[in-house]
């Protein structure tokens, strides 16, 4: 869907993006995360032709990307950009019809959506009469009205209160299921966790980790388990297939603890080590959060 090859963008000097590649597939929810002035919205506004690469490509389903491409692209910026004072139902036609459908489309498509997020009552009223929360779902209704290709959120659930973000989260994944291709731009690496199925990290104006969700976490592995057990206290002697950092006792003869499995050991290895000299209740693995990789990455350059 979205191919980016090599973009240098700089400003006054600052270099925002230093020969950033990545490549978004169609159909996917791509996760596009990074500190503050990492680059993120600097990329995002060259995908949308609001300003052009020093140098570099883009490409929008195989074609380098052009004007045309506009319509078949719904883009929710952070900062957000509605006009205060025209009411919101005039203002949501003008935005559909600047994307390509006819008023009448555009009324029949926004009573659907204005009725799915509760918003019927609001067609008269001003942009400056909501509170943010509110002006965020009619930005967002103006982003998807016209079924883009290709969906660009940033910073999407700013300004949402849980039971909102929640419901602004089960309409991204059903645009999704409909087709939609999804890129955001988040500091919420729950939502990274829940939605995405593939990421790019960037710092200082460079990537400096990219994939699939579920082989980045894979990598970062570090064979760390907790095990809770019931019964004595064990001796642990070092003779073990692991290395015990640290132990917990709980009510009355629980205990948990935290083990890193020794070089060739396994899982297997540890419960035929452990069910002769207890009973274990839970066994399980400690996989790095999106979180924690996230944090490692940027301090390791840091």
């Amino acid at each position: 869907m979205l191919s980016i090859r090599n973009i240098v963008k700089q400003y006054a000097g600052h270099t925002a993006l230093s020969g950033v590649s990545l490549e978004v597939e169609s159909g996917q929810i791509f996760g596009l995360l990074g500190p503050n002035g990492a680059g993120k919205t600097s990329l995002i506004r060259i995908v949308n032709q609001i300003t052009a690469p020093d140098s570099g490509e883009v490409f929008f389903n195989g074609e380098k990307l052009n004007q045309s491409h506009i319509e078949r692209i719904g883009y929710l910026p952070e900062e957000r950009g509605l006009y205060k004072k025209m009411e919101i139902g005039e203002q949501m036609i003008y935005l559909a019809r600047l994307k390509g459908l006819s008023r009448d489309e555009a009324i029949k498509r926004l009573k659907i959506w204005f009725q799915k997020l509760g918003m019927e009552t609001w067609w008269k009223m001003k942009i400056e009469e909501l509170s943010k929360g509110m002006q965020q779902k009619a930005q967002f209704v103006a982003t998807v009205l016209h079924e883009p290709d290709l969906i660009i959120l940033d910073e999407p659930f700013s300004g949402f209160d849980p039971v909102n973000a929640e419901i602004i989260k089960d309409e991204i994944l059903e645009l999704n299921r409909k087709g939609a291709t999804i890129l955001f731009s988040t500091h919420r690496m729950e939502s990274v966790e829940e939605l995405c199925d593939a990421i790019a990290l960037l710092d200082k104006s460079k990537k400096i980790l990219s994939g699939k969700i579920r082989d980045i976490k894979n990598t970062y592995r570090n064979n760390i388990y907790i095990i809770e057990y019931t019964g004595e206290k064990i001796n642990f002697n070092g003779a073990q297939p692991f290395e015990l950092i640290d132990e917990k006792a709980g009510h009355e003869n629980d205990y948990t603890i935290r083990i890193k499995l020794k070089a060739g050991s396994d899982s297997n290895e540890v419960l035929q080590y452990l069910i002769p000299k207890t009973h274990i209740t839970r066994l399980q693995e400690v996989i790095p959060s999106m979180n924690e990789i996230f944090i490692e990455q940027v301090n390791k350059i840091a």
